[in-house]
């Protein structure tokens, strides 16, 4: 079965709301079994939103409308729905009661128009909303399906979890999906690994997305039921962990590439500090958004400057004054001032020129350095990022993730991959 949504509201179009509900909603109704192929955006225009829904309910089996459900004159999609449907609309005493009690509840007195709300198509399935006053409503003609749902998240999300999903939930497939992310590894380099099974796959299905260096792997299959698919994307998901090695570091959804790293941490029983130079902090504010992270982390040092880098880090001022501050030596030297005075067992430090100004021809903007001590083993790495200030320090905060995690594993080799993840 195909559903599409139609999202209501010229705020929406102007970019004055971010629409959050067509996100909300694409996610639920694929976890449902059902099929979405379009998405549409309509101001509050009864033309406009008219040939829209027409448009709809020529390709899709059901049309799910957000928005426009309000008491003003320019709410007009249940006028425009009923219209379309050959509906004629009637009050609906019912509606109007709850309406009337959420005013008295409030000491509020009801304005004429908000009866307009309590307004529904003859014969339609009125779903309650316990979180505002437009009701919800189902109309059904010749096989398909028009669902209203009121524009606010906190009125459409419990009434579609509660009202509509039991409604929509009578399927004969479901749609279940897992990632797999992975770091270290290149988009084009990562896609070109798994063309072979991306090309032959139909189901499951593989579809990469880039991130911010990262590619995750979606893998999502159809099966009569949620046990049925978790057996079709099991070999699948085996696959890519076996291509892809220790670069993946997680197939849970909710898992971030900063949460990955403080489990390690906390499964090796190892502490850790940062020595952070153009990043200013954020590298520390990363592994600060993994609740626990007390447990391993220890310090953080940002020092921009050269004397800071020599008064608390106790880097050489022979290393600043030949190599200058984005080098080798110094990184080197920022992670191992950093786990000697925390006493952390791992360190990290970053070094580098973010930007826009201050790269030379030798030091281009974008050149960064990052090191990573495990248990007193360093390893340095040289970046040559693109783009502005702000990209260059993001994509240098990420790097950092990963040659922390890199240098954990390689230091732990013994242990396989996945016993401590």
């Amino acid at each position: 079965m195909t559903v599409e949504l139609v999202c209501v509201g010229t705020e929406l179009l102007l970019g004055n709301i971010v629409n959050t509900n067509a996100a909300f909603l694409a996610e639920k109704c694929a976890d449902l079994g059902l099929s979405c192929y379009y998405q549409t955006v309509v101001g509050d225009n009864e033309e406009r939103l008219s040939e829209t829904l027409k448009t709809a309910l020529k390709r899709s089996d059901v049309v799910i409308l957000s928005g426009g459900l309000g008491p003003t004159k320019d709410d007009l999609t249940k006028e425009v729905a009923a219209k379309v449907m050959g509906k004629k609309l009637h009050m609906h005493e019912p509606s109007r009661k709850r309406i009337e009690d959420f005013f008295k509840k409030r000491n509020l007195e009801a304005t004429e128009n908000n009866w307009k709300q309590a307004m529904m198509p003859k014969g339609a399935i009125v779903v309650d909303n316990e979180n505002g006053t437009a009701p919800g409503v189902i109309m059904e003609e010749e096989g398909k399906k028009v669902i209203l749902l009121p524009g606010p998240p906190n009125e459409l999300i419990p009434m579609f979890e509660k009202g509509i999903m039991p409604y929509l939930s009578k399927k004969n497939a479901t749609i279940y999906s897992q990632t797999v992310k992975i770091c270290g590894v290149g988009e084009s380099k990562a896609e070109t690994m798994v063309k072979d099974l991306i090309d032959k796959q139909t189901n499951p299905t593989i579809a990469p997305y880039a991130k911010n260096c990262e590619v995750h792997f979606r893998v999502t299959a159809k099966a009569a039921d949620e046990k049925e698919a978790k057996k079709l994307l099991k070999p699948v998901v085996k696959e890519l962990k076996s291509r892809f090695e220790n670069h993946v570091y997680t197939t849970e959804a909710d898992t971030t590439l900063e949460k990955a790293v403080v489990d390690l941490l906390t499964a090796n029983k190892l502490t850790v500090s940062t020595a952070e130079s153009c990043t200013g902090g954020m590298l520390a504010g990363r592994l600060m958004n993994v609740p626990g992270v007390s447990q391993v982390y220890k310090s953080g040092y940002i020092t921009y400057s050269n004397k800071a880098k020599r008064k608390i880090l106790n880097v050489k001022k022979g290393s600043l004054e030949k190599k200058g501050a984005v080098s080798e030596e110094v990184a080197r030297e920022m992670a191992k001032g950093a786990a000697m005075a925390s006493k952390a067992e791992v360190a990290v430090a970053v070094t580098g020129i973010a930007g826009p100004d201050g790269g030379t021809e030798e030091k281009p903007v974008g050149l960064v350095y990052i090191a990573c001590s495990v248990c007193g083993k360093i390893k340095v790495k040289k970046y040559h990022f693109s783009g502005n200030r702000a990209k260059i320090r993001e994509t240098s905060v990420s790097s950092a993730l990963i040659l922390m995690r890199q240098c954990i594993l390689e230091y732990y080799s013994e242990v396989t991959f996945g016993k401590k993840l």
